[in-house]
């Protein structure tokens, strides 16, 4: 049996430097994929999908809504030359009465224990229009080893540098914040992996720089202390979301090679202030994650905030329109509001505003989102700032003797087959 399975491209911020990090979903994904099935990958973002031949079954992994323009394109053209084809991930979850229309099956939630199911059904002609796991969540236990193997890794560097191999310790977010849709997709409980199952993991990932993709790794304290203290005899370097703001974490958190973390700024607080002071403190860098155009934002209180970022001296940020993404509470409050401009996925990309803010214009926001990445960055540009947080973290590779130099790119492949296991 063949499987081809496709990551879609997808339009990115055009404010950010150009670079790809490698897909996390389907490398997930491909680890439930039994020994013996064929598969074939193509990461549609850095490299030509041949949309002309016929495996068995074509699987597309979908993360972003923005996404889903294009896997329904891809689907609608398997499926026209009689080609069977199954959508899942995040993407797909989100939008899964629509996807059903464009796919001979749909797959929600998470694939741990259940895809071998679906290849038995299919093999037997019996393939589902849809497998709902989305409120049954598998034993953490059961999380695997991604399966990297698939991915062309030179095809994931920025200007020589190796960029960031992507894992998770945990799923499940016991957090409920406005904007974010993690509570429909993974539930309101914290779910860790073994810790020693994620060390197995890490140790074998065959890159010093990674990112934890956990929603936070500030939901359990001792957890979070076990974690830190079992990655740091690894010396790898690694990029997160939010850790927690207490002196034993942050010691720990650097100690096991914490590179920069990704803290979301909502206002111009003390509290802001002193969280990026202490963080830098322990020699963790700051980049700032910043939505405009929730309800208290005015044309003025984004220059404010705006000068705010530059005065307690982030590393990097990174701005985005509010959006109101499906299965969100933001989108639930701006439905009821009529505030909804457009469905029109495609632009539901963080840079393109598309609702009704409430204290300007559409147009008046989506200038000012302009005006924040201009302002930002109009002193040292977006690469200059994203150049001197990797020389912080080759400094500290050569300090450990960890560093290696980038590898010399090879001649782009249509894909990648991997006959069997990893």
């Amino acid at each position: 049996m063949h499987l081809k399975l496709v990551y879609p491209r997808w339009p990115k911020l055009k404010n950010q430097p150009e670079f790809h990090l490698p897909p996390h979903g389907p490398v997930c994904f491909a680890a439930t994929v039994p020994d013996g099935v064929g598969l074939t990958f193509c990461d549609e973002n850095v490299q030509p999908l041949d949309l002309e031949d016929t495996p068995d079954l074509v699987a597309l992994s979908v993360m972003l809504t923005c996404q889903m323009p294009r896997a329904f394109e891809i689907a609608d053209g398997y499926r026209a030359r009689g080609v069977p084809v199954i959508l899942g991930g995040i993407g797909t979850m989100l939008h899964a009465d629509e996807a059903a229309r464009h796919a001979d099956a749909v797959f929600l939630g998470e694939a741990e224990g259940r895809f071998e199911g679906v290849l038995e059904d299919f093999r037997a002609g019996r393939l589902r229009p849809r497998y709902d796991y989305l409120t049954d969540f598998p034993d953490a236990a059961l999380i695997g080893t991604a399966r990297r193997g698939i991915l062309e890794r030179d095809r994931y560097a920025f200007r020589g540098l190796q960029m960031v191999d992507l894992v998770h310790a945990s799923r499940g977010c016991r957090f409920n914040c406005f904007p974010c849709c993690t509570p429909f997709l993974g539930g309101r409980r914290f779910r860790p992996r073994p810790i020693d199952r994620v060390v197995e993991e890490v140790a074998g990932i065959d890159n010093n720089r990674l990112f934890f993709v956990d929603n936070s790794l500030a939901q359990d304290d001792a957890w979070e202390k076990d974690l830190f203290r079992a990655l740091a005899p690894l010396k790898k370097k690694w990029v997160s979301h939010p850790i927690k703001d207490d002196d034993e974490i942050l010691d720990l958190a650097a100690k096991a090679g914490c590179w920069y973390v990704y803290q979301a700024i909502v206002d111009t607080s003390d509290y802001i202030r002193r969280r990026i002071r202490r963080l830098k403190d322990h020699g963790i860098g700051v980049e700032g994650t910043i939505i405009l155009g929730t309800d208290d934002h005015d044309e003025d209180g984004i220059r404010r905030l705006v000068d705010f970022l530059l005065e307690i001296e982030l590393d990097l940020a990174e701005f985005t329109v509010l959006t109101p993404f499906p299965h969100t509470p933001i989108r639930a409050q701006l439905e009821a509001q009529g505030r909804i401009l457009h469905n029109r996925w495609i632009e539901y990309t963080g840079d393109t505003v598309v609702f009704q803010p409430a204290q300007m214009s559409p147009e008046k926001l989506q200038e000012m989102y302009e005006y924040a990445w201009s302002a930002f960055y109009r002193d040292l540009t977006k690469e200059v700032k994203m150049g001197r947080l990797f020389m912080k973290v080759i400094g500290k590779e050569v300090a450990d003797g960890t560093y290696r130099p980038a590898r010399r790119p090879r001649r782009a492949w249509a894909g990648r087959a991997v006959e069997g296991g990893p």
